[in-house]
C-alpha cells in the first residue's frame, strides 16, 4: 500500500455529471467500520486517507495493507492512505466519513475542525443520543462544525461482512435544503451515495435524517433486550415479540423528534434492528445474552474493558424519551437493568404483564394484564 498517496490520483470514473461522486474522501476512524467503509470506497476508485487514533496503527495498516487489531486476514484494498495526522487526512477532502464511537464524536469534531476544508459534507457513521444533553449525534456535529452539511450513514451493516464484500445496503441521510430539492442528484446525499454504491454495497437515499438516527440509537438497546431473554432461555417467540415492539419504540421516538415513522420500516430502522437483535456478532446482543445467563456486568466479555453503544445508550435515549415524555417499556427495562440495579427476571415479567394494549394507537385501551402478579418461567423452561 502506497503511503503517500494523494488525493486525485485516482480519475478513472466517469459518472453521470448530474451525480458526481467525491472522489477524495477522509475517513476518521481506523476502527472495523471504518476501516470496512475505507475499503468499499477504495474499491469504486476512489482516493481514501483512513485516520488512525494511534500512530501505530496507521503504521501497520500501511506496511502491511492490513488492520490486523480491527479486521484480521482481510488483505485492504489499494488506494487507502492511513496516517495518525488530522491534517493529513483532511487536507483537500471533498467529504468525510466520521467513525468515531458516539462518546468521543464532539470532542472528535473540535479536533477537526481546524483543519477541515470549508463547507464539505460530514456523514456520521456511529450511533447514538449524547448523554447529558439528549442530542441527536447529528445535533453534536453541527453545533461543533457550523457551515457544513450533517448527514449520516447507517443500516444492517457488520464490519466484516462488508469489507469481505458480501452484498451488503445502507441508508445515507442528509437534511434536503430548497436547492438540493430542485436539483437531488447533486444534494450531498446523493454524491455521497453514488460514493460508496459498489458491486456489492447498495446505499439508499433519505431527507429524514431524525428517523435514520433515532433508529440506529434505539436498535442497539432493543439488541440488548433480545439478547438478555435469549440468554435466559426463551427462543424465538420472544425475540421477534421484542423485535416488532422494539420497532414501535423507535418509531414513537421519531416521531416525537419530527421524523418520520415510515423511515424506521426501512434499512435504518427494521433491517439495523433484525440484524442486531439476530446474532451474538453484535456486542449489544452479545452484552444481553451473557447478562441473562447470570453473568455479573464486570465478568461480561471475560472482564475485558469492551465498549457496547447500547449500554452507553440505553441512559441516554431513556433521558431523552422521559424529558419528553415518549414511552418506551422496553429500552426502560434495559436501563433498569443495566444502571438501576434491577433484577432481569423481575424487571422482564414486569414488562411482559404490564396492562394489555392496542397496537393501533387510535384504539384508546388500557386492561390489567391477567397474570401481572405471575412472574415469567425463568430458569424453568422445557
Amino acid at each position: 500500500m502506497n503511503e503517500t498517496l494523494r488525493y486525485g490520483m485516482k480519475d478513472t470514473l466517469k459518472p453521470d455529471p448530474a451525480s458526481l461522486p467525491f472522489t477524495r474522501i477522509a475517513v476518521l476512524g481506523a476502527g472495523s467500520w471504518g476501516t470496512a467503509l475505507a475499503s468499499v470506497l477504495a474499491r469504486n476508485g476512489h482516493a481514501v486517507r483512513l485516520w488512525a487514533r494511534r500512530a501505530e496503527l496507521a503504521a501497520q495498516i500501511s506496511a502491511t495493507g492490513e488492520n490486523a487489531d480491527y479486521l484480521p486476514g482481510i488483505a485492504l484494498p489499494p488506494g487507502i492512505a492511513a496516517t495518525a495526522q488530522l491534517a493529513e487526512a483532511l487536507a483537500g477532502a471533498e467529504a468525510v466519513l466520521m467513525v468515531t464511537p458516539s462518546a468521543t464524536l464532539r470532542a472528535m469534531c473540535r479536533a477537526a475542525a481546524p483543519h477541515l476544508p470549508a463547507g464539505i459534507p460530514i456523514a456520521l457513521c456511529a450511533k447514538g443520543i449524547e448523554r447529558g444533553t439528549g442530542l441527536l449525534l447529528s445535533e453534536v456535529a453541527a453545533e461543533e462544525l457550523p457551515g457544513h452539511p450533517i448527514g449520516a450513514v447507517s443500516g444492517p451493516t457488520f464490519a466484516r461482512e462488508t469489507a469481505l464484500g458480501h452484498p451488503t445496503a445502507a441508508t445515507v441521510a442528509f437534511p434536503f435544503t430548497y436547492a438540493d430539492r430542485l436539483t437531488p442528484t447533486a444534494s450531498p446525499a446523493a454524491r455521497l451515495a453514488m460514493s460508496l454504491g459498489g458491486r456489492a454495497f447498495r446505499p439508499y437515499v433519505s431527507d429524514d435524517l431524525v428517523g435514520v438516527e433515532v433508529g440506529g440509537a434505539v436498535k442497539n438497546v432493543i439488541a440488548i433486550a433480545c439478547g438478555m431473554m435469549s440468554g435466559a432461555g426463551f427462543a424465538e417467540n420472544t425475540r421477534a415479540a421484542l423485535i416488532a415492539r422494539g420497532m414501535d419504540e423507535m418509531k414513537a421516538l421519531a416521531e416525537a423528534l419530527g421524523g418520520r415513522r415510515e423511515t424506521v420500516t426501512g434499512l435504518s430502522g427494521a433491517g439495523d434492528l433484525t440484524l442486531t437483535c439476530s446474532s451474538a456478532t453484535s456486542r449489544n446482543m452479545s452484552l444481553g445474552m451473557q447478562l441473562g445467563r447470570g453473568l455479573p456486568r464486570a465478568a461480561c466479555f471475560e472482564g475485558r474493558p469492551v465498549v457496547v453503544e447500547g449500554e452507553i445508550n440505553a441512559i441516554s435515549v431513556i433521558d431523552l424519551a422521559r424529558k419528553i415524555g415518549v414511552a418506551l417499556p422496553i429500552c426502560e427495562t434495559v436501563h433498569a437493568v443495566l444502571h438501576e440495579n434491577a433484577d432481569l427476571a423481575r424487571s422482564f415479567s414486569d414488562l411482559w404483564t404490564r396492562p394489555i394494549e392496542a397496537e393501533p394507537r387510535a384504539l384508546a385501551l388500557s386492561l390489567d394484564h391477567p397474570d401481572h402478579a405471575t412472574p415469567l418461567p425463568f430458569g424453568d423452561r422445557p
